[in-house]
């Protein structure tokens, strides 16, 4: 499938269909194979090495698996924080998750850190990665609409790469001026570096 042309709301619609109908059709095992190819491929980047702060997130049943990565980045004497969701606020934060008997079931019924978690200021996070629902070979992220990783990360600063399963690329995806463009995006293939979209 290319890249909607037109209004690019109307586009990113069309476009999170199709994602969602790609998704449902992967099965269980190849969600799990993807994932731990995917993880490998986190641990190789250079800024994983230098990484203190590591933002990662807890993923939905559609979304590729990174969370085993947080016991890993403990066992290295790294800072974890996931989004949490304040509803005074009305939008998400970052959280410092020291182990999983921080996390409890959020907004979406999926688990983020408690309210008794510390706040991680954006500008302190050293590396970032980030799901969503289609990603382009320049490092153009579809959400899932609701804007809620493009308020997380407008301030960052460090190294952002994109995680997905090979069938969530497209070589354009259109963009708004409110987009977060990522350094990267890492699928099971590898790992995609923008602007260019080069291997």
């Amino acid at each position: 499938m290319k890249a909607v042309a037109g209004d690019p709301r109307e586009s990113k619609a069309t476009l999170r269909e199709e994602f969602r109908r790609r998704l449902r059709d992967l099965s269980a095992g190849e969600r799990d194979v993807s994932s731990e190819r995917i993880r490998r491929c986190c641990m190789a980047l250079p800024e994983w090495g230098r990484a203190r702060v590591l933002a990662l997130y807890h993923p939905r049943p559609d979304e590729p698996d990174l969370w085993p990565l947080a016991a890993i980045a403990w066992a290295e004497g790294r800072q974890v924080v996931l989004p949490s969701h304040d509803p005074v606020r009305g939008a998400y934060r970052w959280r410092r998750v020291m182990g999983p008997g921080d996390l409890v079931s959020g907004k979406f019924g999926i688990p983020e850190p408690s309210s008794h978690c510390g706040e991680v200021l954006t500008p302190l996070l050293d590396l970032a990665f980030v799901p969503g629902l289609g990603f382009s070979e320049d490092g153009v992220r579809l959400g899932r609409g609701q804007g809620f990783y493009d308020r997380l990360l407008e301030s960052f600063r460090g190294g952002s790469f994109g995680v997905a399963f090979d069938c969530q690329i497209l070589p354009r995806i259109p963009r708004e001026d409110h987009d977060f463009r990522l350094d990267g995006v890492i699928t099971p293939s590898g790992c995609r570096f923008a602007p260019t979209g080069a291997e």
